[in-house]
């Protein structure tokens, strides 16, 4: 069958090529239709993985709590009735709630000015400790995290963010040298690796920004640098949530632990990475319906188009086809060698459709700054969908020519 069928293929190129102008214009439906699916989904590829990364910085498994900021005269109020995030906080829920498993606390430093013996920078200091770093799935590039004995030491030590290690030592050397923040000198043990995040919003919600801050001991921040008196003594909490537990319904008891101890009063928000996540692919799920509803409808413009230029084929080809017949050919030949051109004409608008998708995906996401990663899956679906339409719009002209009376085709003018 494929030897029968290849010579047809060849004959429909020849075809083609002596209608140039006619044949651009069918495979133009083609192109545009598998060029929209490719960059629809390699599009939506590439929201998800990025999704993934930025879920991945939360971490999946934990619930986040932040502190609210409010002006001066409405956190008087508010610290009538509650102190705010506390380590205390942190305590209850991991010796009360049996589904977390691990935990972390940050503090927030307001800083004035930040040096070291290299250079100057404009960066954060947070004082964490030493499971934020896994927690928020941080790897150092150079040298360690911070550990428990740095934080029972009230030990003067941080970790840099990339960019921040970057501004205050350029030639890349910052370990075991020392960096003044605000009036308190640091040894720095650690340097982290450059975030994978393009973004530092997800949802809504403000992530990433690591790579701009120096982490110390939570405790050495608490005792070593001021705040204002009003704040909390956390801005923010990780709860780790054990596997077998759903984070939706875990956030359920959390949030009636500190409703209690922060007696009813509004000064902390929970966010759920799980429920970001559903959020999204619910979000991505949407837009996939959307794009594949206008992808389908060019593709189907470039079948119908497909269909009529075979019946016009079939018109102008009457007489040949007569011959054919008279020669010997079946009506099955006259239908293969029908079904070959549209087939030939789908593969070759299938073929620079995914060029076409590939080279769109890349131009929409370099103008939009979306993530965009190639899909195998989406150039074989493409491709396979146009072999459909092409072999399915070209039946009917395949037919229509196979039935012909012969003896009325040769005498046709």
């Amino acid at each position: 069958m494929i030897g029968r069928f290849f010579p047809l293929i060849i004959d429909a190129l020849e075809e083609m090529a002596a209608h140039k102008l006619r044949t651009l214009l069918t495979l133009l439906g083609m192109i545009f239709g598998v060029g929209a699916v490719i960059a629809m989904l390699n599009i939506g590829e590439g929201a998800e993985r990025q999704a993934l990364k930025m879920i991945d910085s939360m971490g999946l498994r934990n619930l986040i709590i932040e502190s609210k900021v409010f002006a001066n005269e409405e956190l008087n109020e508010i610290r009538q009735e509650s102190l705010g995030l506390t380590l205390a906080d942190v305590e209850a829920a991991a010796s009360t709630l049996p589904f977390v498993v691990d935990h972390s606390a940050e503090r927030r430093v307001k800083t004035q000015s930040v040096y070291s013996s290299d250079g100057k920078a404009d960066v954060n200091l947070v004082g964490v400790t030493a499971n934020h770093f896994s927690l928020s799935n941080m790897h150092t590039e150079q040298g360690r995290t911070l550990t428990d004995e740095d934080d029972k030491a009230v030990a003067q030590v941080a970790v840099l963010g990339s960019s921040a290690a970057k501004q205050l030592f350029p030639d890349g050397n910052a370990l075991g040298k020392y960096v003044k923040v605000n009036h308190l000198w640091v040894q720095v043990v650690g340097v982290l690796a450059a975030p994978y995040m393009a973004k530092d919003e997800f949802q809504g919600v403000k992530i990433g920004g690591d790579s701009t801050r120096i982490f110390v001991p939570l405790s050495t921040s608490l005792k070593k640098l001021n705040s204002n008196a009003l704040a909390s003594e956390l801005d923010m909490i990780k709860l780790k949530i054990s596997d077998d537990v759903d984070p939706m319904i875990a956030a359920k008891g959390v949030s009636q632990l500190f409703k209690l101890r922060h007696g009813e009063a509004e000064d902390y928000q929970m966010i759920i990475p799980a429920a970001l996540l559903a959020q999204q692919k619910q979000t991505q799920q949407i837009f996939n319906i959307v794009m594949a509803c206008v992808a389908g409808i060019s593709l189907l413009v470039g079948g119908i188009g497909i269909m009529n230029i075979m019946l016009a084929n079939v018109l102008e080809r009457t007489k040949e086809i007569g011959l054919l017949r008279a020669v010997g050919a079946t009506q099955q030949d006259i239908k293969l060698q029908f079904i070959a051109e549209s087939f030939t004409i789908s593969v070759l608008g299938g073929l620079l459709g995914i060029v076409f998708g590939l080279a769109l995906s890349e131009i929409i996401g370099f103008y939009s700054g979306w993530a965009v990663s190639w899909s195998m899956v989406a150039i074989f679906l493409s491709l396979t969908i146009c072999m459909a339409v092409g072999v399915g719009f070209g039946v009917f002209p395949a037919i229509k020519a196979s039935q012909l009376n012969p003896i009325e085709a040769l005498h046709s003018d």
